[in-house]
């Protein structure tokens, strides 16, 4: 029951940020579960099936609040719901053991992906007009968001958010609320992927369930404080969050000594702290260099 209501207060959180930030969900609903040793596969398939309930509020409530693009919408939903089939169809026929340890590397490398573009890049939006919105631009980025999010347990959004975010001719609010609808569609179609290459007998139920309830509560949450929040600090909280948890699956598969997987941990936890103070002293740097402009 203990862990119960902890995975609840997981999907709160991860939802809380995925629907301000547009990523974060399932990269980290996935590292925790792999760190409590849980198979990739079933890990990915149960935060595909929580995230039916989760997108399909966070979508209803990003498209309450307006902040959902229509037009790039369905340019990236079809391609990526195509290719989490595809993805869920690969992980689940490969051994547990053997694809564990390349899971929690991707999802390293989402998390570090995530830390250094909300740590030293600025998203700022233009009101210029950009023509790398067509289909040819729109369709492999779904495609790719679509097969890494089924295989990872998370990527859509840390994948596809992202370079959204560095084109031209869309406001950060809009690329978050298009990014977390059209998640609706990747998760039931990575999720019929996993049952019917998985079968439904694998799901976690109980953690579904959890993460259901915990994403539901935060989804309409998160859509309104994506209007008013700034992104920069849960941006290096989720990704830190995310590399430690996965260095964790990741040394513990190695087989390291006690000394020395003890003192990568105090490394990593360490760099992730300084992150956060550099992050902190920048936003109040920017917020006083503010007040002397006005």
């Amino acid at each position: 029951m203990n862990k119960l209501i902890v995975f609840s207060i997981i999907g709160f959180l991860a939802q809380l940020v995925d629907g301000s930030l547009g990523m974060g969900f399932g990269a980290t609903s996935a590292s925790l579960l792999l760190m409590f040793g849980i198979a990739p596969a079933v890990a990915s398939a149960s935060i595909h099936m929580a995230e039916i309930a989760t997108t399909a509020a966070s979508g209803a409530s990003h498209i309450w609040f307006k902040n959902v693009d229509r037009n790039i919408l369905f340019k990236l939903t079809i391609p990526g719901a195509i290719s989490a089939f595809v993805g869920a169809a690969f992980l689940s026929s490969i051994p547990a053991d053997k694809i564990k340890p390349f899971i929690s590397i991707f999802l390293i490398l989402l998390g570090i992906y995530i830390l250094v573009r909300f740590l030293f890049f600025n998203h700022s939006s233009s009101s210029d007009q950009s023509k790398t919105f067509s289909k040819k631009f729109m369709t492999p980025l779904g495609l790719v968001g679509g097969f890494f999010d089924a295989v990872g347990g998370g990527g859509w959004g840390p994948i596809t958010t992202p370079i959204l975010l560095s084109r031209k001719g869309i406001a950060p609010n809009k690329v978050i609320g298009t990014v977390a609808t059209s998640e609706f569609a990747v998760a039931v179609s990575a999720t019929l992927g996993f049952v019917l290459f998985l079968g439904v007998e694998h799901f976690q139920w109980l953690w579904v369930a959890a993460f259901m309830i915990g994403g539901v509560i935060a989804a309409p949450i998160a859509a309104y404080l994506v209007r008013i929040i700034p992104s920069y600090m849960l941006g290096v909280l989720v990704g830190g969050l995310i590399i430690f948890t996965n260095s964790i699956t990741l040394i513990k598969t190695q087989g390291l000594s006690h000394s020395w997987a003890t003192l990568s941990y105090v490394v990593i936890f360490s760099i992730w702290i300084l992150s956060i103070l550099y992050q902190l002293k920048n936003r109040k740097n920017y917020i006083t260099l503010e007040g002397q402009v006005e």
